[in-house]
């Protein structure tokens, strides 16, 4: 009998099924939400013709509880039906005012059919936690672009990427984040300034060396990989490059799939030097005259470091650069003052 183990047969149907559950768990999913929305409106729509909308909205969750726990078993607690109370709020179109009790008035809701809810119900339950309405259809669309799981939702969100990418943006860019997510379209794109690694555990350390913290890193790859952004992929740590019987290692190699281009990663431990740009602008230089395909674009690099001086930065660089970025790095979270305050210092220049 023929082995099928490692067959192109085998393979086809394998991918294929995969497929077909992964369509299968999406549709569920819609499913799913889509039918918490409509309880959600017909609670709401049932509270606002009871007389004493408060007392009233609490006897009608518990009595539902009863029934459809007895009818359709867990998930239907009282707690669970605010929140799918709660969902419907959020989420309806036009909402307006809110009176004591919590119900909304002089809305008009989105019909069901009209809508579409494209993450999992889990993902909701954060999402809708979220006050800031910018905020959350941010937040919302990258875990729709990038098929965040929840834990990679609430990475971003600790992390504070929104916070980050719109502190240095004018409102007319600070929409466009809420309504497309982050665009990617040139190099400054893919930057961030502060980066945040709090995921390393390195704060509980007083001391530790670069190579140190591109162990950690590297041990941490998930987790930086998200920290980088969308369309990052691993290449190589510590690249060798030689010439002139002279060694030079590059700390992190990674490729970006959407800019089509090498991204370098230069770690420092402390203040940055004029002479460590100056170093980076060789290995660009290599990367692009050795490395670069045909149809790729420029390589680029990302200098974190503890701290910088954003004048040294400015003046070290030429006035159109595209490729070398500075950017400091925090292992525990700054609060929100303290990224305004990153971005307010040396009259507000980021490079």
């Amino acid at each position: 009998m023929k082995d099928l183990q490692n067959t192109q047969l085998l393979q086809n149907i394998s991918s294929l099924l995969d497929n077909a559950r992964k369509k299968v768990a999406v549709a569920v999913n819609q499913t799913i939400v889509l039918t918490y929305y409509e309880i959600g409106r017909m609670i709401v729509e049932d509270e606002q013709n009871g007389e004493n909308r408060a007392e009233y909205g609490k006897a009608v969750l518990k009595d539902l509880s009863l029934h459809l726990t007895e009818r359709f078993g867990k998930g239907f607690s009282v707690s669970n039906l605010k929140q799918i109370r709660q969902f419907y709020i959020v989420y309806s179109k036009g909402q307006t005012l809110s009176d004591e009790s919590g119900v909304i008035t002089n809305q008009k809701p989105a019909r069901q059919d009209s809508i579409k809810f494209n993450l999992s119900w889990s993902h909701y339950l954060k999402l809708m936690r979220i006050t800031d309405i910018n905020e959350r259809r941010f937040y919302e669309i990258e875990s729709y672009k990038n098929n965040w799981s929840l834990r990679e939702l609430q990475i971003q969100y600790d992390s504070a990427l929104y916070a980050r990418l719109s502190l240095s943006k004018n409102k007319e860019e600070i929409l466009q984040l809420a309504e497309k997510g982050q665009i990617i379209e040139k190099s400054k794109d893919l930057i961030k300034d502060p980066y945040v690694l709090e995921f390393l555990g390195l704060s509980e350390k007083p001391h530790y060396s670069e190579k140190e913290l591109e162990s950690e890193l590297i041990d941490k790859l998930e987790h930086f990989l998200l920290e980088l952004g969308t369309g990052f992929t691993f290449v190589a740590r510590q690249d060798r490059i030689t010439f002139d019987e002279k060694q030079f290692r590059i700390d992190l190699v990674f490729y970006n799939r959407v800019l089509r281009c090498f991204v370098l990663i230069d770690l420092k431990i402390g203040e940055l030097k004029h002479q460590d740009i100056g170093q980076m602008q060789m290995y660009v230089n290599y990367y692009d005259r050795e490395k670069r395909l045909e149809g790729e674009n420029k390589t680029i690099v990302i200098i974190l470091c503890q701290d910088k001086s954003e004048a040294l930065v400015r003046y070290t660089l030429p006035e159109d650069n595209e490729q070398i970025f500075a950017s400091k790095y925090f292992t525990i979270l700054p609060s929100k003052q303290d990224f305004i305050n990153i971005l307010n210092s040396d009259n507000g220049k980021i490079s």
